[in-house]
């Protein structure tokens, strides 16, 4: 019930208003109730210390356990305002202080700040009476001093404006006593002093007015009737004026609660006595409680539920069955004791995800909440997390958590958490819940893309035509999205003094490295291709991988003639003496191929001869010998058509036309020395032991060498010649050299031995360190030749011209025999 006294809000308004304080860090603002919507409440951003823009960038904003948001924050002036209708009444009817608690969040980073408002009571109701009209019926036999108890009126205002006192019409029969309850409840009760003649005044009309406390004072009135009856001159006696219980919520309906008794001295009906709840006695009180009206007894009706009520007040009467009827009442307390029958409630006011995986320790994720309707320790909530988790929970401030990280994230790793948060409650017989907070984790470029190799090896066939694809290189990256996209590259570097880009190039998509020339195994054997992989994070990360590309040898070089030096189709002419016997060199046929390995070993066939019964060409050195002595019948001259070929495929071949006049008296003393040397003699077979021997130690010497030059240039880490022996003259033999080389660029170690001069055989062995050898084993991972080791000795010894087969060119020799030795094995030492 409203009263005009409503209007004089503004009044309360400018009282309360603008008070707040601070507890324990929470900010407290007071408002009289039915405060117009609208209103400002406070400022806000001024009493938590932001910048108006702070509140909006921070995204500001109200978080409320109440079902209904009766509060509004202005983003542009910072300024707290009432949203809805605020009835004190309604919200916290009896209850004094009336508080609204709610949180302001704000975010970046993540931020609660408690707020409590508290509602102050305005005087808006008056005193109200259940009934209008209260009869009562008494004897004219009753004494003064009788005492009737009357209905307490109902005032829904708290403190000042409640109810205070209760006053009655002036009669000269009846006075008012009003007693005061232990809580302060205020009960009115007629007493009469002077005898009652129902044939003088048989009713008595009076009216009872209640007063509140408020300035000015609201008031209720109820009319009070009494009518005078004759006999029935006791009233029923409680044993006790008042009651008291205690009783388990939850108790079981029909459970007993307390049995009141009262005695009646009259006789008969007027001596029986029945029980029943007062006429105010409230409706919460009659659907949880029920009375037996024989016994008094009162048993458990509803379900007890101490989280909607802990206190049962209310009153009984006993009646007689006389005419007119009397009674006598008592008051009755029932205490409701709160029992741990609520689970624990957890709720997540604020949550960040997903959150980025580098995120420091400590970052606040969530806020989160607790409450337990339960009272006491039942009601005390404790939160906890996994202690093996990477999160944890802060501290807490009124029941408000802050759930922060613990260690660091790692979405490749995890990329979403499940955190289960457990709630439980501090009685003996605790009670938990769990509520599952899932946190996504959003990628960070913290990882480079990772090759599917640590380097390439190609091998790829010289001739081919560009834009052949040369090989493709992978790679993968742990990370997501855009930090997952790959793009290739080539690093500038220098191949034969121009960059590698001349060369090759990329597709910066799918890694796929492509030739933009034609190889030529003569000009270039290898090189190698620096090849970054990057990601298009921010910023991004990239790693590096090399490729190493060996041309491999096409047999595309024609063997050519370097000796007899002729013109291109002219014969080369030599001359022979009549008087030569069988064996005796005539000219010796030399050719080079360009080519390696297998292309470019040449043999010598002679296809055309004047008389081919006179002359012979050696298969592997092209000396042309005579088979038979010459005599004086042979013609003159002889044309000899010498072909020379590789053992390429497909084989690549050249000839050579030589010319042999046969002269009488010429002599050749050089030709006549060489005869003499390969005529066997008593001495050769002492001159094979002793290079036997020493080719065993020379061998082992060398080993040894080869064995320490090849670990000091793996130190080195550089291309470096080992070794290198000339003979004759530096500038006619400046290129007959023994080169051991040895390549330490790059995953891939490799020796390189090279023997003649690049117009002689050019015969190539190498020997691969893998780069998990500990440089101890040797593979042969290109041999140039297969051939067994005789036919080697003859290649190496044709190598050597004529006019340099002295005892320099043996030792040349003994030191080809050395190297193949150390690629061929044991099988020198058969030989």
């Amino acid at each position: 019930m409203r009263n005009p006294v409503y209007r004089r809000q503004w009044l309360w308004w400018l009282l309360f208003f603008p008070l707040w304080s601070t507890t324990d860090g929470q900010i407290r603002y007071t408002i009289p109730e039915e405060l117009k919507v609208g209103s400002v409440v406070g400022n806000l951003a001024k009493d938590l210390g932001l910048d108006v823009r702070e509140m909006y960038d921070r995204k500001l904003r109200i978080a409320s356990e109440a079902g209904k948001q009766y509060f509004s924050v202005d983003l542009g002036k910072g300024e707290l305002a009432v949203r809805g209708r605020i009835d004190r009444e309604i919200l916290c009817e009896q209850s004094v202080p009336c508080l609204l608690p709610f949180e302001v969040v704000i975010e970046n980073p993540l931020q609660l700040f408690p707020i409590e408002i508290e509602i102050q009571d305005i005087n808006d109701n008056v005193p109200s009476f259940s009934a209008a009209e209260r009869i009562l019926k008494i004897s004219e036999l009753v004494s003064p001093g009788a005492k009737f108890i009357l209905e307490n009126a109902r005032d829904a205002d708290v403190g000042a404006n409640s109810l205070r006192s209760y006053s009655i019409s002036k009669t000269e029969h009846f006075k008012l006593n009003v007693k005061t309850h232990k809580d302060g409840t205020k009960i009115p009760e007629l007493v009469l002093e002077k005898s009652l003649d129902r044939e003088d005044e048989p009713v008595h009309k009076l009216v009872l007015t209640a007063f509140d406390g408020g300035n000015p004072a609201q008031s209720g009135t109820s009319q009070i009737t009494i009518t005078v009856t004759d006999i029935n001159d006791n009233a029923p006696q409680f044993e006790k004026a008042s009651y008291e219980a205690v009783l388990n919520e939850n108790t079981v309906p029909g459970s007993k609660v307390l049995q009141v008794h009262a005695t009646d001295v009259d006789d008969g009906l007027n001596g029986e006595v029945e029980y029943l709840f007062g006429d105010q006695t409230p409706h919460e009180v009659t659907s949880l409680l029920d009375i037996n009206s024989q016994t008094g007894e009162i048993t458990v009706k509803g379900q007890i539920n101490y989280e909607k009520t802990n206190l049962l007040k209310f009153d009984v009467l006993a009646k007689d069955k006389g005419n007119p009827e009397m009674e006598g009442h008592c008051s009755v307390q029932v205490e409701i004791l709160d029992l741990n029958d609520n689970i624990p409630e957890i709720t997540v006011t604020s949550l960040t995800s997903p959150v980025p995986e580098d995120s420091a320790v400590g970052t606040v994720i969530a806020l989160i909440s607790a409450k337990d309707s339960d009272s006491g320790e039942n009601g005390k909530v404790k939160l906890s997390v996994s202690p093996n988790s990477l999160f944890q929970l802060g501290p807490s401030v009124s029941n408000h958590y802050a759930l922060i990280t613990n260690g660091p994230l790692d979405r490749e790793s995890y990329a979403e958490y499940s955190i289960d948060i457990a709630a439980s409650d501090s009685s003996p017989v605790a009670l938990s819940s769990i509520k599952t907070v899932t946190v996504a984790i959003s990628d960070v470029n913290d990882n480079p893309p990772v090759f599917s190799q640590p380097s390439y090896t190609v091998y790829l066939k010289e001739n081919g035509p560009p834009g052949m694809i040369v090989c493709s290189v992978s790679s993968s990256d742990l990370d997501i999205g855009d930090n997952a996209k790959i793009s290739y590259s080539i690093l500038d570097s220098k191949v034969q003094d121009l960059s590698v880009s001349s060369y090759v190039y990329i597709n910066a998509d799918n890694g796929s490295i492509y030739s933009m020339q034609s190889f030529d195994y003569e000009k270039l054997k290898v090189f190698k291709i620096l090849v970054q992989a990057k990601d298009q994070g921010s910023p991004s990360l990239s790693s590096n991988v090399t490729v190493h590309v060996f041309i491999l040898d096409e047999n595309d070089n024609v063997p050519t003639v370097i000796y007899p030096s002729v013109i291109m189709g002219s014969t080369s002419h030599q001359k022979l003496p009549r008087s030569a016997k069988a064996g005796h060199l005539v000219t010796k046929v030399t050719a080079v191929d360009a080519d390696s390995g297998h292309n470019a070993w040449i043999s010598y066939k002679l296809v055309e001869a004047t008389d081919a019964s006179l002359f012979s060409v050696n298969l592997y050195t092209g000396e042309v010998r005579t088979k038979r002595a010459v005599s004086d019948q042979d013609d003159s001259p002889h044309r000899l058509l010498i072909e020379i070929k590789d053992n390429g495929e497909p084989m690549q071949s050249t000839t050579v036309t030589v010319g042999i006049s046969l002269e009488d008296g010429f002599q050749e003393p050089i030709l006549d020395l060489q005869h003499e040397q390969h005529e066997p003699t008593n001495k050769d077979g002492k001159i094979t032991f002793y290079l036997i021997i020493a080719l065993a130690s020379i061998s082992a010497v060398s080993l040894l060498t080869f064995v320490i030059l090849t670990v000091k240039c793996v130190r080195n880490g550089r291309r470096r010649t080992c070794c290198c022996m000339s003979q004759g003259d530096p500038e006619e033999h400046k290129n007959r050299n023994l080169h051991i080389q040895l390549n330490t660029d790059g995953p891939i170690k490799y020796v390189e031995v090279l023997g003649g001069d690049m117009l002689s055989q050019s015969q190539s062995f190498r020997s691969c360190l893998s780069p998990m050898s500990e440089f101890s084993d040797l593979t042969l991972i290109k041999p140039s030749s297969t051939m067994d080791f005789k036919e080697m000795v003859n290649v190496i010894d044709a190598s050597l011209p004529d006019s340099a087969w002295t005892f320099e060119s043996q030792q040349v020799s003994v030191l080809s025999m050395i190297v193949t030795c150390f690629v061929h094995g044991p099988v020198c030492l058969k030989y």
